[in-house]
């Protein structure tokens, strides 16, 4: 899927509960990818292995990668800090493979601005009914957490529009996966490192 000595860095964004995690998991042998694993303030829950599905750091850490430039990109989300290490991503590119970040809006418009041929992909959920059933279903999710799901949900898509190069609708896994795949095959772009 890519020809270029770079590899690409693409952006799967959308709201909690969308489906992200599944869609990148079926992106990656496809696609060549390498998943980057995250860095974040908030405890790790059980079963969570560090490096694995984050990086946990505290928080002075965390502003101290910061501080010297090791973060492409950060935003504060349910009072904890979340963020993509550079060391993660860069090596990749560098070497001719693909990276997928799955991050939130506040995170992808940063990376534009550094990345500016990333491939920035937004997923939807049908409507916000959808999304909210979604949430219910997964049984870990308290009323009033959904309740400000919902109203960043909205936001989230609000805005997807104005600097996301695409939006997918997520009715069907296996669709929404042939859809990014075929927006892949058809964006030539690699990743320009800044």
């Amino acid at each position: 899927m890519n020809d270029s000595p770079r590899g690409r860095l693409i952006v799967i964004s959308g709201p909690s509960g969308v489906g992200k995690t599944s869609v990148v998991a079926e992106l990656i042998a496809p696609t060549g990818s390498v998943f980057s694993v995250s860095a974040t303030t908030r405890a790790a829950r059980p079963g969570e292995i560090d490096g694995r599905e984050y990086h946990f750091v505290d928080r002075v850490t965390f502003q101290q990668m910061i501080a010297r430039g090791e973060i492409l990109e950060w935003a504060e989300y349910g009072g904890n800090l979340y963020g993509t290490p550079r060391q993660s991503v860069l090596p990749i590119l560098e070497s001719g493979r693909n990276v997928i970040l799955d991050i939130e809006n506040e995170g992808a418009k940063q990376l534009r601005a550094s990345y500016p041929s990333a491939v920035l992909i937004f997923i939807a959920p049908p409507d916000l009914e959808t999304l909210e059933e979604r949430l219910k279903g997964r049984g870990d999710t308290s009323a009033l957490d959904i309740s400000l799901r919902l109203d960043l949900a909205a936001h989230q898509i609000a805005e997807a529009e104005s600097f996301y190069d695409h939006l997918v609708e997520n009715v069907d896994v296996e669709e929404t996966v042939a859809q990014i795949l075929d927006i892949l095959d058809n964006d030539g772009a690699s990743a320009t490192i800044h």
